[in-house]
């Protein structure tokens, strides 16, 4: 199968959106759909600051159209208030909390670290040890919730499919071959995120797909990127979308000692939201990719 490169933005709810990327009389409540005809993935942020439920999940999964993929950011209390440590019971909690009504729109699970979390090598390797590959190992861990979770969990998948994780980290002290070794042991990808210097940015392949988070280039969250810029970002990914390590990127390993691969997938998602930048961005670098509009039809305004 041909390696997947799917373009997205974080997130799909912010008010300077509209009249800009979503029409005007769009209702609220389709801005989704209409997004996810725009772009084949998209960064799902509500299940990082409380744990949702089934019913919320399967309402996404039913607005999207098929072949769309959500990533899910994990919940802050396993990444910054728990900050990994004891991390079980809410890994399960986490992996109870509906995350199975997505089936097959159910994408690689975002761990975003706090700048504050120093790289502890026992700490890292016992947290990435729980974390399930599969939904069946899934399954298994959502056994052990807690019992606040019992009448709003989901505990079973609808059928097998495999989990993929990937880690941002914030604090320089991960630029160490030692955190890219754990990493790779564990198939969990590195986030390269380009943060316009303010946190690392380390190129590591460290495991059979790519993410990328795109807050800005100079200012965090808020500055766009120049057509120059999107190319940049472009040759980068059709490198590892084939399997090559693309030139002009840190690496805290050195380049070889990178998995071997002819093709790797590559999930990509704008997230200098707080103007209009992530989707215009974001459409941008498909267009340069010519990777096409994602689905020719829109979906029903009212």
């Amino acid at each position: 199968m041909a390696a997947q490169i799917r373009i997205g933005v974080s997130g799909w709810r912010y008010a300077p959106w509209r009249g800009a990327f979503y029409p005007e009389d769009l209702v609220q409540a389709k801005e989704l759909a209409f997004a996810s005809h725009q772009f084949p993935a998209i960064e799902l942020n509500g299940s990082f600051y409380a744990l949702q439920r089934p019913s919320s999940y399967a309402r996404w999964a039913a607005d999207t159209p098929e072949g769309f993929v959500f990533t899910v950011k994990a919940p802050r209390y396993i990444t910054h208030i728990l900050r990994l440590r004891e991390a079980r019971a809410a890994v399960a909690n986490f992996m109870a909390s509906g995350l199975f009504a997505l089936g097959a729109k159910l994408g690689p699970i975002l761990w975003q670290l706090p700048p504050s979390l120093p790289f502890d090598a026992a700490l890292l390797e016992e947290f990435l040890a729980l974390l399930p590959h599969d939904t069946d190992a899934a399954a298994t861990l959502a056994q052990a919730r807690e019992e606040r979770m019992h009448g709003r969990e989901l505990l079973q998948p609808h059928r097998p499919w495999r989990l993929r994780h990937a880690l941002e980290v914030r604090h320089a002290s991960y630029c160490t071959p030692e955190c890219i070794d754990l990493l790779r042991h564990h198939r969990v990808a590195l986030v390269v995120a380009d943060t316009g210097g303010r946190w690392p940015e380390l190129g590591d392949v460290t495991a059979d797909f790519l993410y990328l988070r795109l807050h800005g280039a100079q200012q965090l969250y808020a500055s766009g990127y120049s057509d120059a810029q999107i190319a940049q970002w472009g040759e980068r990914i059709r490198a590892w979308a084939h399997g090559q390590a693309p030139k002009g990127l840190e690496t805290a390993a050195p380049p070889d000692t990178a998995p071997s691969r002819t093709e790797r997938d590559v999930f990509c998602f704008f997230d200098n939201t707080m103007k209009i930048h992530a989707p215009e961005n974001a459409l941008r670098l498909a267009r340069y990719l010519q990777l096409g509009t994602h689905l020719q039809a829109a979906p029903p305004r009212a």
